[in-house]
């Protein structure tokens, strides 16, 4: 076998030069559905060769025997999965490829099969056979070694990645949607379980569980997995993380299905971890309903709709309120990334059974979106307030593939310990980066060096140049209403006459009364009364003109409505409590932060430029009942801002002659020629 290894990009290119193969028998957009599959296939038999005869002989021997079959064949395998066919992709033959190899694919055991499943491999099997290039695909993986010793887990994981990259890109889909570049997943990774580094040295062989509710192809999984390997020696066991895991797209689920497969546990080697990983919409159809877990990781997308879980999410949230994920509020339904948070914060294992840590990566959208009261502003309330919110980590732009946004890891935890209580850490790491070539719009990394510098500002919980250890509450606010008084004068002419004949009061009254009326204000024409007047001279008039009939009060606030005109010199309106009016078109706010006593806010900052305004004693909180909304977000800018002088003119001045001196000199080359 001709083997072929080296990095997964080296390894992902040659791999789709299969597409040669391909081109103008099948569309550019099927040649991810035909190579990637291909890929985890090779990928399974070559960790099945060393133990292909065995297995057949051992199913030879026992297929009939009526013992448990299936746990035979794994301890023949060592690993949760086998295959009992007489082929393998070099042994298909030329003339009966199709139905040798659909007898390969069937004869896996149902955990691998499944896999295949996924990508609707038989279709493919046929349209390749159809083409008459099944054969010649074939051949080209049987001579491609991508057994673990060759090719471990992690350069896998990168030619998983390159491929998808390219899959994505043919079909002109986000490849966010399907993973997360390495270096994100090492620093998440790092973060999450760094702080336990004293709890897995002390204890050897110690079982955790592992939850990414957006798995992708498992990088995540993977990557937590493979770090907790690192603290087992000759002398002591690993942790062991079992992973769990869920998937919306089902070609990505079946690659991490592939990944789960091929690793095992030391303390147990066939225990099959890829039954863990779960299909369908996390969002709608939780797979681990009421289950908690001590690690999480979750790169959901960013900016997607989930109108498409709307219905679910929305009776969940109506329902059941705080027994539910949803129960603090719900975002606007064009950025579905809040709902993970609050499903990922749902997922940690309560505190009392060890509780959990979890890390997610987001866009800047859930620190600031929507204003006090909104569903957004409630979310991080809500996460604040229990005290969940461990650390946010500003990460440099254009570390994505497909989206060069600034992007935010977020640490959950709700085991804090006392240092770190009631108090979150901001990281500006957007300058911790090394420049490589572009891959898409990924065009910096987080170096392993700037990785370890990142892990190190967290771990001193100090503030610092690159750090703020701040009370929770300086990210909450009050807005409260800011009133002011109605002022307004009657202004009695032409026009405003017109204005009162079209009110509905006057059209009640009798000809004889608005003709009595008419004489009452015709000496009024022209004038101009404060705002109390009308009430008074309507009490005169009916005093001095028993025709004008009874006054009642929709006749009075006709006059007004007719005469009124807004005045800032004029008296503020006083209604029949004896209260002041407040002018609607007048209304204002002011986020009073948290830590303020609002009357002193307002005082300070209100009453020095309006003093008649006062604040709204009616506009109070839903949930402790103070005066205000409280609302929340999260400001990186505010705390880490710099202020950078602007440049001096003469400086600016001289920069401006030396450039035109350039270009005249340019110029006159041009002109010489």
């Amino acid at each position: 076998m001709a083997e072929q290894t080296g990095s997964g990009a080296s390894l992902a290119d040659f791999i789709w030069k299969n597409a040669e193969d391909l081109w103008g028998d099948f569309k550019h957009t099927d040649f991810g559905k035909i190579i990637l599959p291909f890929t985890l296939l090779r990928r399974l038999e070559c960790v099945l060769e060393p133990t292909r005869e065995g297995v057949r002989e051992s199913y030879a021997t026992f297929k009939d025997a009526g013992i448990d079959l299936d746990l035979v064949l794994r301890q023949a395998t060592r690993y949760p999965f086998y295959n009992t066919s007489e082929y393998a992709l070099d042994s298909l033959g030329s003339t009966k490829t199709r139905q040798n190899l659909q007898d390969y694919i069937a004869h896996f055991s149902d955990n691998a099969r499944i896999i295949f499943e996924q990508f609707d491999f038989s279709n493919t099997i046929i349209r390749l056979d159809k083409a008459g290039v099944l054969f010649k695909i074939c051949k080209n993986f049987a001579g491609i070694d991508l057994h673990p010793v060759a090719v471990p887990d992690r350069v896998m994981s990168n030619l998983y990645e390159h491929l998808i990259r390219r899959f994505g890109a043919e079909v002109n889909e986000g490849a966010e949607d399907f993973m997360t570049p390495r270096d994100v997943v090492h620093l998440s990774t790092a973060l999450l379980l760094d702080p336990d580094d004293a709890l897995f040295e002390s204890n050897p062989g110690l079982i955790r569980t592992l939850y990414d509710p957006t798995c992708g192809t498992g990088g995540f999984l993977t990557d937590a997995m493979s770090h907790v390997a690192e603290y087992g020696n000759h002398s002591k066991v690993p942790p062991v993380l079992v992973p769990y895991g869920q998937e919306l797209e089902p070609e990505t689920h079946a690659v991490c299905l592939a990944s789960m497969l091929l690793r095992t546990l030391e303390s147990d080697p066939g225990r099959d971890l890829s039954k863990n990983i779960r299909l369908g919409s996390t969002l709608s159809n939780d797979q681990f309903a009421g289950e908690r877990f001590h690690y999480g990781l979750s790169n959901p997308p960013f900016g997607k709709k989930w109108e498409k879980d709307a219905a679910f999410v929305n009776t969940e949230h109506t329902e059941k309120g705080y027994n539910g994920r949803f129960g603090p509020g719900l975002p606007r339904i064009n950025d579905g990334s809040m709902l993970f948070l609050l499903h990922l914060a749902d997922k940690l294992e309560l505190p009392e059974l060890g509780g959990g840590r979890a890390t997610i990566v987001l866009s800047g959208s859930p620190l600031f979106n929507g204003g006090a009261g909104s569903g957004e502003s409630e979310i991080r309330r809500w996460l604040l307030e229990n005290d969940l919110v461990d650390a946010i980590v500003a990460l440099p732009t254009e570390i994505f593939f497909r989206t060069g946004i600034g992007t935010y890891l977020w640490v959950l935890s709700n085991k804090k310990p006392e240092h770190r209580r009631h108090q979150v850490q901001l990281i500006n790491a957007t300058g911790l980066w090394t420049s490589i070539k572009n891959e898409g719009n990924k065009r910096r990394i987080i170096s392993d060096d700037q990785r370890r510098q990142i892990v190190e500002v967290y771990s001193s919980a100090e503030s610092g140049e690159l750090s703020r250890m701040l009370d929770y509450r300086r990210f909450g606010y009050r807005r409260i209403r800011v009133l002011r008084p109605l002022r307004m004068s009657l202004h009695i002419n032409a026009e405003t006459m017109n204005r009162l004949e079209s009110e509905k009061a006057w059209g009640k009254l009798t000809p004889d009364q608005q003709t009595a009326w008419m004489r009452a204000l015709n000496p009024h024409i022209g004038s101009i009364h404060p705002f109390a007047w009308a009430e008074s001279f309507a009490d005169e008039a009916v005093k001095r003109d028993t025709a004008v009939g009874k006054v009642g009060k929709p006749f009075l606030k006709a006059l007004v409505n007719a005469f009124g005109i807004r005045d800032t010199e004029g008296e503020p309106v006083i209604d029949a409590d004896g209260n002041t009016v407040a002018d609607s078109g007048l209304t204002d706010y002011e986020n009073v932060p948290l830590l303020e006593d609002t009357r002193d806010y307002f005082a300070r900052e209100v009453l020095p430029h309006i003093p008649d305004a006062w604040i709204d004693q009616s506009y109070v909180d839903k949930t402790d009942n103070g005066v205000g909304i409280v609302g929340y977000e999260i400001n990186f800018n505010r705390f880490f801002y710099q202020y950078v002088p602007p440049r001096k003119l003469h400086d600016i001045d001289a920069e401006l002659k030396q450039v035109e001196s350039e270009i005249a000199a340019l110029l006159a080359e041009v002109a010489t020629e």
